[in-house]
Parts: C-alpha cells; sequence; structure tokens
C-alpha cells in the first residue's frame, strides 16, 4: 500500500509534507525509505511538545488550551501549518495518545487524530485504536496513507 501511493504522488508531481506527534517520525521513516522520494517530500516535522506544535507550526495556543493537544482541532491546525511552513501541495499530520500511559476518560488510549491539508481545504478523521503502542502507531500510519490516497 505505501509503494502504491508513494508511486501515485511521484508520478503526479504532488509534494507532501509531514507533521508528526504520537508517531514520532514514522510517517517520514515509510515515505524516505523509498527511492525518488526526494522529488515529492522535503519537510517532516516532529512536534511532539506543544511548545513545538506552536513554534515550528503555528497551531494556535488558545487551541491548545482550549481542545488539547489530541483534538481535531490541533491535528487541523498542525497539517495547515506543515503545508505552509513546507509549501507542499498536500501536508498530512498525527497527534494522539498510543499509550500505554497518557490516556483519560475523555482521551483514551488508542485516540488519534489524523488530518490532511490541502489546497482547497482540510480533511480531518478521527481514530479510536486499540494494540500497544507500537501497534497503535503503525496502524496510525497505514490510515494516513489510505487518507493520503483517498485524496489523490
Amino acid at each position: 500500500m505505501y509503494e502504491k501511493v508513494i508511486t501515485q504522488l511521484i508520478e503526479n508531481n504532488i509534494t507532501i509534507s509531514t507533521a508528526e506527534s504520537c508517531t514520532g517520525g514514522s510517517l517520514g521513516k515509510i515515505i524516505t525509505s523509498f527511492s525518488g522520494v526526494s522529488a515529492i517530500y522535503g519537510y517532516g516535522f516532529i512536534t511532539y511538545a506543544n511548545e513545538a506544535k506552536e513554534n515550528i507550526l503555528g497551531v494556535s495556543h488558545e487551541t491548545l488550551e482550549k481542545y488539547g493537544a489530541v483534538s481535531s482541532e490541533c491535528a487541523r491546525e498542525m497539517a495547515q501549518g506543515a503545508r505552509k511552513v513546507a509549501k507542499s501541495d498536500i501536508a498530512v499530520s498525527v497527534t494522539g495518545i498510543a499509550g500505554p500511559t497518557g490516556g483519560t476518560k475523555e482521551k483514551p488510549v488508542g485516540l488519534v487524530y489524523i488530518a490532511l491539508a490541502h489546497k482547497d481545504g482540510v480533511a480531518v478523521r478521527k481514530l479510536n485504536l486499540s494494540g500497544n503502542r507500537d501497534e497503535i502507531r503503525a496502524t496510525t500510519c497505514r490510515e494516513v496513507f489510505k487518507l493520503i490516497s483517498e485524496h489523490i
């Protein structure tokens, strides 16, 4: 699945950037594992801390205060910020709780938001995943690639 999406991006000359929190660079690792990807992938941001989300991607402090880092609003602003900074055609973002700690009743382990920003707007998805930390991160990456595939 990954190779097919990357090939489509390259063939259509669609540039992409990534903004990751809970996946910690996994998306960038997957993308850069394919030859020729430098033509379409120039920027990958790992913004694990809220300060990084604000300072690098331009996520508003108010968004983080009101909704938290694990929210559709934050995922939206992360994707928009990555697209703006990288000047890419599309940008994807990930923010969530991979566990095993950090979950609450309102925001349990496995709650992840993914987003894809493009010239016409932003698509955001809420995921409720299960499994251990590695499984949640791997499933999140697959879901991001599904979202990219749907867009292209």
